[in-house]
């Protein structure tokens, strides 16, 4: 557990900034209920989300799995501000998935310019988790199930009548979620994405 340590912090502080994100575009959009709400901070106590952040990464870890990552509680969104609501709906839920491969090649730039000094260490090594966690971040949630975010980012390129079916869907997405997660199914959906954008960000690092 205490190996793991490194990378829950890495992994906690990628998602914490995620959604704040999510808050950011849709306030400089017109919409105010995050910033109403108190969500449009980076204090990680306003995002905590018990099932997100603290139980599925601990079981990952625990089960030794290769992915590490998680969710915070939603940022509440109201489409009705925005002047294109679609399009509203679609940058903000693209800005989440955006920071998280902002951070992983922050941590690459990082590496490449400041790896002399840094040598093997902790700080080292949390580099190198953020590249992983924050490409696993952005390809888990680009997938296009409600309620993640690439659900949102697509909804401006769909019918009608299917993204009405989205927005019904997502009080249950979630569920299907894990169900991919505990199948293993998830796993190999994402695996090909991640491991693609990990040689990417490894690559600009010098690594």
């Amino acid at each position: 557990m205490i190996e793991a340590l490194p990378m829950l912090l890495v992994l906690f502080f990628s998602i914490v900034v995620h959604e704040y994100a999510h808050g950011y575009v849709a306030y400089r959009l017109g919409d105010p209920t995050a910033n109403n709400a108190g969500r449009l901070t980076l204090n990680p106590i306003s995002h905590v989300d018990l099932v997100g952040s603290i139980i599925v990464p601990l079981a990952l870890v625990f089960s030794g799995s290769r992915f590490l990552f998680g969710w915070a509680k939603p940022v509440p969104i109201n489409p009705m501000y925005f002047r294109q609501p679609m399009t509203g709906m679609a940058l903000t839920g693209g800005a989440g998935p955006a920071s998280n491969l902002l951070l992983a090649l922050a941590a690459a730039l990082f590496l490449r310019f400041a790896s002399p000094s840094l040598g093997t260490g902790i700080v080292a090594h949390m580099l190198y988790y953020g590249i992983l966690i924050n490409v696993v971040l952005a390809v888990f949630n680009l997938m296009p199930i409600p309620p993640l975010d690439g659900s949102r980012v697509i909804l401006p390129f769909l019918p009608a009548g299917i993204a009405r079916f989205y927005w019904e869907l997502e009080p249950y997405g979630m569920f299907l979620v894990i169900g991919l997660l505990v199948t293993g199914i998830l796993g190999r959906i994402i695996f090909p994405f991640v491991t693609i954008l990990r040689a990417l960000f490894l690559a600009i690092a010098g690594a």
